[in-house]
C-alpha cells in the first residue's frame, strides 16, 4: 500500500514542482507526472533510508517536492542537449 500512496503523492508533487519550476513548455502533463513520481519515490526512500524522517512525516512532502524539482531540472538539461 505504501508504494501506491507514494505514487499518488508523486503525481501531486510533480504538478507542484512543475508550477514552481515551469521550464520546458513542450513537456506534457503525463511526462511531468511521471517525473514527479520518480522524484517523489527517490526522495521518499532516500530520506527514510538515511534516517532523516519517518514514513508519513511532513518532511516527506517537502523532500518529495525537492526531489521532483531536481528530476525536472536534470531532465530539462538532458532534453536541451538532445
Amino acid at each position: 500500500m505504501s508504494i501506491i500512496i507514494t505514487i499518488v503523492i508523486g503525481f501531486i508533487v510533480g504538478l507542484i514542482a512543475r508550477a514552481i519550476m515551469p521550464g520546458n513548455q513542450s513537456m506534457g502533463f503525463i511526462l511531468t507526472a511521471i517525473l514527479g513520481i520518480v522524484g517523489s519515490i527517490v526522495a521518499t526512500y532516500l530520506g527514510q533510508a538515511m534516517g532523516w524522517y519517518a514514513q508519513g512525516d511532513a518532511a516527506g512532502w517537502i523532500a518529495s517536492v525537492i526531489g521532483a524539482i531536481i528530476v525536472l531540472f536534470v531532465y530539462g538539461l538532458i532534453a536541451k542537449r538532445s
